[in-house]
């Protein structure tokens, strides 16, 4: 017999799972990768003809949210048996049933697909290239159970982003979408090796594998901290080899104290600023780069 609680008590709307989906996925931390695929879309453009293309911007967007969306999905995916036994962890839509596994590849598939759809029409290069963007996307997940530096295959799926957004532009290999592309990469295993310093307990005991729960919290902060200046190397280099101006390089002052703060308020000691340093700074990072590459390559003709 059904009661009231049982009349009322249904499915969620569609509204809500769309809701949780995207809380699955943290849809806002796209702001970590879209910077520098814009970067390299529009220094791409400003060296092709020196005008902004939206049409072709909108479906690098588009193809970025759409394979970050993919990876996100099938990470939780993959991960949702560790991540209920993870005190930090089990609250993750996938653990508690706020999202169901059918959903969730649904939203995975959907993802993907608009993802190659996106490349598609952009140019035959993309697409030819677009399935092995998915792969380290895969990978990744995996990579914690049978490697200690699964940050580097984190890194290495984040680099495809410049690389393909430049891609996405010309048709053509760049190798200064490279040079960018191994910046982006190295920055975002470097602060993965931060942000897994919190797992270490929980991974030890699960058998996670990581550098933090291999080698100590010290070992990684010392090795995100020579991933960033790798990082800010590199950063130099692609300013130089496509002539950056006054507001790029004023960008890499801005990004170099950036990562001297985040390295200053987390220590082996004290994680308790720990999300500030991975959310807020890295952020920050992004967004201010991207601003004053924008207004570098405005100022030298860059027509919108």
């Amino acid at each position: 017999m059904m009661t009231t609680a049982d009349e009322v008590v249904g499915p969620p709307p569609s509204g809500s799972k769309v809701k949780a989906f995207l809380r699955l996925v943290m849809i806002e931390h796209s702001v970590f990768a879209l910077p520098f695929a814009y970067i390299a879309s529009l220094t791409a453009m400003f060296q092709l003809d020196k005008n902004i293309h939206w049409g072709r911007l909108l479906l690098v967007t588009i193809c970025m949210v759409g394979l970050r969306t993919f990876a996100m999905a099938a990470n939780r995916i993959i991960d949702r048996e560790i991540d209920a036994r993870n005190p930090r962890t089990a609250g993750r839509e996938l653990v508690t049933g706020a999202v169901s596994v059918k959903s969730a590849w649904t939203g995975a598939i959907v993802a993907v697909v608009v993802f190659l759809g996106s490349a598609a029409l952009l140019n035959p290069l993309c697409l030819a290239l677009a399935p092995l963007a998915v792969v380290p996307m895969v990978v990744y997940p995996y990579g914690k159970r049978f490697t200690n530096f699964p940050h580097a295959i984190l890194g290495l799926a984040q680099a495809i982003g410049p690389i393909g957004a430049w891609l996405a532009i010309t048709g053509e290999w760049s190798w200064d979408a490279v040079i960018l592309g191994l910046a982006v990469g190295i920055w975002i295993g470097g602060f993965d090796l931060i942000f897994a310093c919190q797992d270490v307990a929980a991974d030890r005991a699960e058998g996670v594998k990581s550098v933090p729960a291999r080698f100590g919290i010290a070992a990684a902060l010392y090795g995100a901290r020579g991933a960033h200046v790798v990082t800010t190397g590199l950063l130099v280099w692609y300013a130089y080899a496509t002539d950056a101006g006054f507001f790029f390089w004023l960008g890499l002052m801005i990004v170099a104290a950036a990562f001297a703060y985040e390295h200053s308020i987390v220590t082996p000691k004290d994680l308790s600023r720990l999300n500030r340093a991975f959310f807020t700074v890295n952020g920050f990072i992004g967004i201010a780069l991207f601003v004053c590459a924008l207004l570098d390559l405005l100022v030298r003709g860059l027509t919108v």
